[in-house]
């Protein structure tokens, strides 16, 4: 039997608590108790998917899933969709959901499994997410770092503007860092604190670069940049889940291509 990944189990709760359990089972097949979800059902479902199993198979196979998918339903907790427990007072329990394997749907995660569909990528896969920005660090900085791991989070609690914010300023940290490294910090920094200190920094970092670069470049950013700067105002925006998405798509495109490109841009000199 494969590893099951906590993202995975995270990727198949989300399909699971979405459809309903009646997707799943039949009437008398199998019941959540006091709870919207107790475990043992999605885990179930999950093995029975994956492998056509019967009742006693299923339930045999839980004690190999339950770690990611305990760890997928504590994801979820943390982001506000399901807290652990019954429904409300009084109603049945059980040992096992007492002891971590029930939860109930919050008022915020009823709003949120029923938004964006295209959820299945960025918001249920952080990890993956996470570990493709992650990557780019060591090279960016802990700015980047930061900023990134802050629009997946956004993303995740359909703090779709944010989530804009948070792209645009994780790529403003990779124009910092590039031109760090090309003009020196003082200048890079003194550039940057100016007034249109960004613009001006930009065309320092490609002025001297390929037009085949400088092309790509402003390609990449010009949209990280104008949904940054809408979402920042005071005004109402039309920015949502789809722009959002794409901008975290973009900013991973952005990442590599400056690591890719990263001696074409700081090899010559800015003075």
């Amino acid at each position: 039997m494969t590893t099951l990944k906590t993202e995975d189990a995270l990727l198949f709760l989300v399909e699971y608590l979405r459809k309903g359990r009646s997707a799943y089972f039949g009437a008398m097949e199998a019941t959540d108790y006091g709870y919207d979800l107790y475990m043992l059902n999605p885990m179930r479902a999950y093995y029975r998917q994956t492998h056509q199993a019967d009742l006693m198979q299923e339930r045999g196979a839980a004690e190999r899933v339950a770690p990611p998918f305990l760890d997928a339903a504590w994801e979820l907790c943390r982001r506000g969709v399901l807290r652990p427990g019954i429904r409300t007072w009084k109603v049945q329990a059980t040992e096992d959901g007492n002891a971590g394997f029930g939860f109930t749907i919050t008022p915020f995660g009823r709003t949120w499994l029923n938004e964006a569909e295209n959820d299945t990528f960025v918001p249920t896969e952080p990890e993956r997410v996470g570990q493709l920005l992650a990557r780019y660090s060591g090279r960016f900085g802990s700015g980047f770092q930061q900023r990134a791991q802050e629009a997946i989070r956004c993303y995740g609690a359909h703090a779709y503007l944010a989530c804009c914010v948070m792209c645009g300023a994780a790529s403003e940290s990779v124009v910092l860092a590039l031109a760090v490294e090309k003009l020196g910090e003082g200048d890079a920094i003194a550039t940057y604190t100016s007034s249109n200190g960004r613009s001006r920094l930009e065309s320092r970092l490609i002025g001297q670069a390929p037009d085949r670069l400088k092309k790509d470049f402003q390609a990449l950013s010009i949209l990280l940049k104008y949904w940054r700067d809408d979402s920042a105002h005071g005004q109402e925006t039309i920015i949502a889940d789809n722009e959002a998405y794409t901008s975290i798509a973009m900013l991973i495109r952005f990442a590599a291509f400056a690591d890719d490109n990263w001696t074409a841009f700081v090899g010559s000199s800015g003075q």
